[in-house]
């Protein structure tokens, strides 16, 4: 089967699972599959997309992990509702100016950094059009050498041209934002939900089956209002503490 057929390119240094992924990910921000609806099964997408049930397995993973979709057993996996929003207040700084400022040590494992596609959602958060290139960095993050968050962050390559060059294992990725390419960031919109972690999580940060994860969900604007970051980060249920501070509204 043609990659053409599958949308699968085979030639795309980008993973497969990645791709599938992306692809999953498109049909349910276009309505395709709607919040409730039922997937197609494992052995389904595998012939579909001409990918093994690893793969397969893989790009689901992340999307459940995401909250996108959710597992019954017995029956399948099935788009998940939106969830909920509560507000959560916090100052715009990234792990790095928040670990450093208590005393810790912060290193990154950047597992990829490179020009991508814009995947469907990502692209509506960054306000892009779909497929419009967008640095993807991949990144486990350290504190005193104990693996504590797993992140994924997406960076409009029109915004910091060569970022997917520059060496991210110790620098703060918002000072240099700042710094070389003058983006300052102004506000964002973040998003706090608990979920369990999946294998491939546990393996990355070292944790046991199913545990708790903190993920926070980030669009970063600068002054301009123009969208120049969106990053999802999981962690460590017993590492992280997201502290939020409150005012009483006033009475009308």
């Amino acid at each position: 089967m043609s990659s053409r057929a599958t949308g699968i390119d085979r030639s795309s240094p980008l993973p497969l699972y990645y791709q599938l992924k992306s692809l999953l990910l498109d049909q349910i921000g276009n309505g395709v599959y709607a919040p409730g609806d039922r997937l197609p099964g494992d052995h389904e997408l595998c012939a579909r997309y001409d990918v093994s049930r690893t793969v397969v397995r893989q790009a689901l993973a992340e999307l459940e992990l995401e909250g996108l979709i959710h597992r019954v057993r017995g029956r399948g996996t099935y788009v998940s509702p939106p969830k909920a929003a509560q507000g959560l207040v916090q100052s715009l700084t990234g792990l790095h100016e928040e670990v450093t400022h208590r005393g810790a040590t912060l290193r990154s494992d950047v597992r990829a950094l490179e020009i991508v596609p814009a995947p469907g959602p990502v692209a509506a958060e960054l306000r892009i059009p779909p497929g419009s290139p967008v640095v993807f960095l991949e990144r486990v993050r350290y504190v005193d050498e104990e693996p504590w968050v797993y992140t994924t962050t997406y960076i409009p390559a029109s915004v910091a041209p060569g970022l997917e060059t520059e060496d991210l294992t110790l620098t703060s990725l918002y000072d240099l934002l700042e710094h070389k390419y003058g983006v300052a960031l102004s506000h964002g919109h973040r998003s706090l939900e608990a979920l369990l972690s999946t294998p491939e999580i546990d393996a990355l940060l070292g944790i046991g089956p199913r545990a708790p994860l903190l993920v926070l969900r980030s669009v970063s604007y600068d002054e301009t209002g123009r969208a120049v970051e969106t990053f999802v980060s999981y962690n460590r249920a017993d590492r992280t503490r997201f502290e939020v501070d409150v005012a009483r509204a006033p009475r009308s």
